[in-house]
């Protein structure tokens, strides 16, 4: 069979979705090859722009690296270059260093912003649709700050001081949010009184967020209104300019900072595809099946897409639900082209399950299947779990992992949906002391199984299986059955002793402790006669858990694979207290470990080099070389 070429240009959330899809379906076919084509090496997480524009997190949580993206995905190449061209008749798309021939071509290529040609714009203004522009805006913002904290002239200091947004959609209302938790944070760092710095919104049109209803809009103004952003609706500005914004039929702004999200159009190269486009944004006209016009091989998908559909007034929205959906329509098409199936397609029909404004990291709003309206806490977890369903979608167990540390531990100034109480921000050198102690302690009980009449050792039962002891009496040697009968008797005794125990978290002079279960749960017992069925296995499962138990003290002591030992060991107190072998005076190990598991190995211990070591090496392993730019490199 003759080698079939999948191209995908653009690595945006249609085309990482669509090629994850694709890879998957066609994993078992050595004769297709998907090249999936970019300008980046990674994958930019567009709806997190604006938190990086405002420090909330790091550059890297909207960075997606395509090879760990792709890791292990065979028959995915990877290409790093600037689409220039596509030809339709020689069926090639052309770049700035090559060319690629397809014989299924999707295109998702994404959006920009539009300006609708307002003069200034491009020169003094600062845009929000990439992450280069999130990056030059999180310096000036901070820049300006210095700048105006410094300057004495009161009009001058209060225009830098002043951050306009203009378009209050999802991107606009958003970084307003952001904004608004940043400004306390900007004011400390430069000694300033927060309400010196002014934060506006303006809006040509007579309302705000225009894709929600106006209950949920409403909301989202009052929470903005309440901490001090000036709402200006029915104000269309015509000119932006270095140290002023001018609007129609008002008057001017004095500001240093406008933020322009008031549009979005399709990427400019897409005119050059010979692509039949709409009037309004450039983007490329798709049919139901999400193809375009008069061409059955090539697919569009994403915001440089344009499908309306006919019960519906206006065309699929550039949103992320939008991009998956159209992608996923996409997919269907070229599988039924590179199979060559009779398999029927349903035409293109969008579902949007939610939509979701989140208004800084503590307060949402959001429309659920356009019947529920939710806002506040419970709308903040219902982006997150947006996002995380994406993740889910695309299978990066890597890259979901990493949106749970950037999110909820890793960022500072209290910043999350929990304010900050999850973040993690300690110094672990003082949980050392605690690691040395736990780990010593371990130790210690271990010794007195190693040696002596105590020892684990011996071919004495120490463990408290009832079964075992019956069995070993009916049908083991006397020599067995003195062994079992002691240890039975001795399992007894604990009992007995349980029996008698007083609660209490702390030891008692003069009282027995009492034991969380004074004999195992019967659901317990049942799964423990599985694995420990008779003795033999009894007296190798004593042995073999002091081995554990010592390796995990070990760990723990030298701050080796600290997190790893610190789970297990909590998983073994859960074991013992369900065995009947555990005291309520002893329950507070499972929160030392707790504590402990928070890199208490990477001050004073081993995990200091082991860690990093393994993060590098196990890294290169699994997905290869993370690089800056891909030429054709096949995914591992």
């Amino acid at each position: 069979m003759a080698k079939k070429n999948i191209v995908v240009v653009g690595a945006g959330f249609a085309g990482v979705y669509a090629t994850k899809k694709l890879s998957k379906h066609f994993k078992k076919n050595a004769d297709v090859e998907i090249t999936l084509i970019d300008r980046h090496s990674y994958f930019t997480y567009m709806t997190e722009l604006h938190e990086v524009a405002t420090e909330r997190v790091e550059p890297e949580h909207i960075q997606y690296d395509l090879q760990r993206l792709f890791a292990r995905r065979k028959n995915v190449r990877l290409v790093t270059d600037t689409v220039t061209g596509i030809d339709k008749k020689a069926q090639t798309v052309t770049t700035e260093h090559g060319s690629y021939q397809y014989d299924q071509l999707l295109i998702s290529l994404g959006g920009e912003s539009n300006d609708f040609g307002t003069p200034g714009v491009k020169e003094h203004g600062f845009e929000l649709w990439s992450f280069e522009q999130a990056m030059a805006l999180r310096a000036h913002l901070s820049a300006i700050i210095r700048r105006g904290a410094a300057e004495l002239d009161p009009a001058k200091r209060k225009a830098m001081l002043t951050f306009t947004v203009c378009g209050s959609g999802f991107t606009g209302s958003e970084l307003i949010g952001e904004l608004i938790e940043y400004r306390d944070v900007l004011a400390r760092d430069n000694k300033l009184d927060p309400s010196e710095i002014t934060l506006q919104l303006v809006e040509a049109a007579p309302t705000i967020i225009n894709m929600l209803n106006r209950t949920q809009a409403g909301k989202a103004a009052k929470y903005m209104e309440k901490h001090g952003v000036k709402i200006m609706t029915n104000s269309m500005i015509t000119e932006v300019c270095e140290d002023h914004v001018n609007l129609k039929g008002k008057d001017p702004i004095p500001t240093y900072t406008l933020i322009w999200t008031a549009g979005v159009r399709a990427n400019s190269i897409v005119k050059k595809f010979g692509i039949e486009t709409n009037p309004r944004g450039g983007r490329l006209m798709a049919n139901e099946f999400m193809q375009a016009k008069d061409c059955n091989n090539i697919f569009l998908a994403g915001d440089s897409t344009s499908y309306q559909e006919p019960d519906q007034p206006r065309p699929v929205p550039q949103i992320v639900q939008g991009a998956e959906e159209t992608a996923a329509k996409a997919v269907e098409g070229i599988i039924k082209n590179v199979d060559q199936t009779d398999v029927t397609i349903k035409p293109f029909k969008g579902a949007y399950q939610a939509s979701v404004d989140s208004i800084g990291s503590k307060y949402a709003v959001a429309q659920v299947l356009e019947k529920w309206n939710v806002s506040g806490f419970i709308a903040v977890l219902l982006k997150h779990a947006i996002n995380w369903m994406y993740y889910v979608q695309i299978f990066s167990g890597y890259y979901l992992f990493q949106y749970f540390m950037h999110e909820f531990f890793r960022t500072r100034n209290n910043r999350n949906v929990f304010r900050g109480w999850v973040s993690r921000a300690g110094n672990v050198l003082w949980s050392v002391p605690l690691r040395f102690f736990y780990g010593a302690m371990w130790l210690w009980d271990c010794w007195t199984k190693v040696q002596g009449s105590e020892s684990w050792f011996t071919d004495k039962l120490r463990l408290p299986f009832e079964w075992i002891t019956v069995a070993a009496t009916s049908g083991a040697s006397q020599a067995t059955k003195a062994a079992a009968t002691s240890g039975a008797s001795e399992a007894a005794t604990s009992t007995v002793k349980a029996a008698k125990g007083v609660f209490s978290l702390s030891y008692m002079y003069g009282k027995e402790p009492l034991m969380v279960f004074d004999k195992m749960p019967h659901w317990f017992e049942s799964i423990t006669k599985v694995f420990i069925p008779n003795m033999q296995m009894a007296l190798f499962f004593q042995k073999f858990m002091t081995c554990v138990e010592i390796v995990i003290a070990l760990c723990i002591f030298f701050g080796l694979f600290t997190w790893f030992a610190n789970a297990v060991t909590i998983g073994l107190v859960v074991v013992f207290c369900l065995s009947g072998m555990f005291y309520w005076v002893n329950i507070w190990m499972i929160f030392v470990a707790l504590a402990l598991m928070n890199g208490s190995g990477r001050t004073f211990g081993l995990d200091y080099w082991v860690v990093p070591w393994m993060q590098k090496h196990l890294g290169h392993w699994w997905y290869g070389n993370v690089r800056s730019h891909y030429d054709g490199v096949k995914t591992r």
